[in-house]
């Protein structure tokens, strides 16, 4: 799916990975980038358009259905990272605010845009997971649970969206410099790294990007004897 006159809906585009791929998409030649954000005022890149969308809500949803009605590719970008393990004894409700936005809110997102893309011509979704999806720690447990949901249910978009010619990209990388990783001491991209190789393999037609070499390492470990996320961490 080429980049070069398409008409690019990113939810949470107003920071972080969001906002990269809004500038790259710019950049790479879309006709129309809609950047979407709870607070569409908090979107100050030239050459955008600003879109009310909070992803748990789905009258914004809807709304945002009709008035993009010209989306060619969305990418479900917004997302919560909060800290904290499975036996924490707020572990429910961090798992059920993280489900809402990272899987739900992908769900959502993607039914109501499925038809759009397929009136358009198929067009593409682009959903960013993580290294989580695969491997998890004490520091991110909960989302981790719901970056290994996400991955599955890319799976089931990309399988059942194949007959209307809708390309399903999951995009998986470790920890990135942005608002979401302050405060932990880790290697990280820039957001502006991951999102190029992800256009990249958006436009080469991939159904999977690892956009680090780490991400790339775990993936191959899954196989592994003992498997990857089987080892302490």
């Amino acid at each position: 799916m080429k980049l070069a006159n398409s008409t690019v809906l990113i939810t949470g585009a107003n920071r972080g990975i969001g906002l990269a791929f809004a500038r790259a998409a710019l950049e790479r030649g879309a006709r129309k980038v809609y950047a979407a954000a709870r607070n569409p005022d908090s979107i100050t890149l030239p050459g955008v358009t600003p879109l009310h969308l909070d992803v748990n809500s789905p009258a914004d949803i809807a709304a945002a259905a009709l008035l993009a009605s010209d989306t060619t590719i969305v990418i479900n970008n917004a997302g919560i990272a909060v800290t904290g393990g499975v036996m924490a004894a707020d572990a429910e409700a961090l798992l059920r605010r993280h489900f809402e936005t990272n899987v739900l809110g992908v769900l959502r997102v993607s039914q109501a845009f499925a038809p759009v893309l397929a009136r358009n011509g198929g067009g593409a979704l682009l959903n960013v997971a993580s290294i989580a999806s695969w491997i998890s720690g004490s520091l991110l447990a909960n989302y981790a649970v719901s970056k290994s949901a996400l991955w599955s249910l890319s799976n089931g978009l990309r399988h059942e969206l194949r007959a209307q010619g809708t390309q399903v990209l999951t995009l998986h990388m470790g920890f990135v410099d942005t608002d979401l990783t302050h405060g932990i001491d880790a290697p990280k991209s820039t957001p502006e790294n991951i999102v190029a190789r992800a256009l990249d393999g958006l436009e080469a037609g991939a159904q999977e990007v690892l956009a680090d070499e780490l991400t790339q390492q775990v993936k191959q470990g899954l196989s592994a004897e003992p498997a990857v996320y089987l080892l302490p961490r």
